[in-house]
């Protein structure tokens, strides 16, 4: 029997303090419950040895919350029972983390633990907005952190920013792109910020709008993020990720391309066919789940053809290869072209999308207006 890929996802949810942008599931730092976590986390991975022992794990990615927070030896034990199954011959394998908490030491245990790609949460090369959001690290730590990701061995290392912050000027991103380009990274990810109610930056964004970036200044700021990035060779290959020849981020394009994926601890949703579920965000119910041997899901669904349709079309439509026809018509039996000729051809006039090679994409100016884009084709 064939066995098919799959994607993994592990969730850390434990964090040295909570960002003001942050709505995500995730703790502060205890070491008991963080001793207690990583075991009920192997217990969840247990449970699914018989479906796993039928697939071939090809990505691997362990986010949070900050991975890097806790002792990396929860990272090698989780990272230990993932290698009694079957790995693809060359799997890429990534780890989250924050510039003040990757030691070299860390760097180290997870190369010779088998991660291959590291992430490192920068947000900002200035200080004083670190401070704003919430940031514990300063700017000379992510240096540090890419200097001990390199010595460990890693090649394949990536930074988030971000764009839109409080009191950020345009000349803090030319900066930022400046260090970007000293650093000689093969992936960049560049993110708007987004206001997530009831954190402290939406609060602040209430009382006091002018100190942030209006959307035009946003989408300044961002244009010159992907002119910059492309001349130093990190092509865009999503919205907001820009990376150098074959170093795209295999298990992000795992959700962008609707493939299979599963995901483990406090929060995680898994999606495999057309069957999504979401684990207990709470660790009670997550512990108590798996106490009486269950799998902690909180909540389930199946997933409609008109579902799957509207995620392939709104995923597809983030990468800068836009959607496949034909692989739209394989998979749902239907011609892209004609179920949705009212609506291509309104984008077109309006010079929001363009039909070339048998794909379907955004234009530049329907980068800017992609949640219309999207809204025009769900069903």
């Amino acid at each position: 029997m064939k066995k098919n890929k799959i994607s993994i996802y592990i969730h850390i949810p434990f964090c040295e303090s909570r960002c003001h942008y942050c709505d995500f599931c995730s703790s502060l730092l205890n070491r008991e419950n963080v001793e207690k976590y990583f075991s009920y986390l192997e217990r969840e991975i247990k449970l699914y040895e018989n479906f796993l022992r039928e697939k071939i794990i090809d990505t691997v990615f362990i986010g949070g919350g900050t991975p890097s927070s806790v002792d990396e030896k929860y990272i090698e034990r989780i990272l230990k029972i993932l290698s009694d199954f079957e790995f693809s011959e060359d799997p890429e394998i990534s780890i989250e983390s924050n510039p003040n908490s990757l030691t070299r030491e860390k760097a180290e245990t997870y190369f010779s633990s088998g991660i291959n790609r590291i992430s490192i949460g920068a947000q900002s090369f200035k200080d004083e907005i670190l401070k704003k959001i919430g940031r514990i690290h300063k700017s000379a730590d992510i240096y540090r952190a890419v200097e001990n990701a390199r010595s460990a061995g890693f090649t394949n290392i990536n930074l988030d920013l971000m764009l839109a912050l409080p009191s950020q000027k345009f000349s803090d991103i030319e900066k930022s792109l400046e260090e970007i380009k000293k650093l000689d990274l093969p992936h960049i990810s560049y993110y708007s910020l987004i206001l997530e109610e009831n954190t402290k930056l939406f609060l602040e964004h209430e009382k006091s709008p002018l100190s942030f970036p209006t959307e035009d200044e946003d989408r300044k700021m961002y244009h010159y993020v992907v002119s910059e990035l492309e001349k130093n060779g990190l092509k865009q290959y999503e919205i907001s990720n820009f990376a150098k020849k074959g170093f795209e981020c295999r298990h992000n394009m795992t959700y962008w391309k609707l493939k299979d994926y599963l995901s483990f601890g406090l929060s995680a949703s898994s999606n495999i066919k057309n069957l999504r579920y979401r684990n207990f965000s709470d660790f009670k119910n997550y512990y108590e789940a798996l106490d009486k041997k269950e799998k902690p899901i909180e909540f389930s669904e199946a997933l409609t053809k008109t579902d799957r349709t509207n995620e392939f079309i709104m995923m597809g439509l983030r990468l800068r290869s836009g959607i496949d026809l034909g692989e739209f018509k394989e998979r749902f039996v239907e011609d892209f072209v004609k179920l949705y000729e009212r609506e291509i051809e309104k984008n077109i006039r309006l010079g929001l999308v363009e039909v070339k090679d048998n794909k379907i994409y955004l234009t530049e100016k329907g980068r800017d207006l992609s949640n219309q884009v999207e809204l025009d084709f769900f069903r």
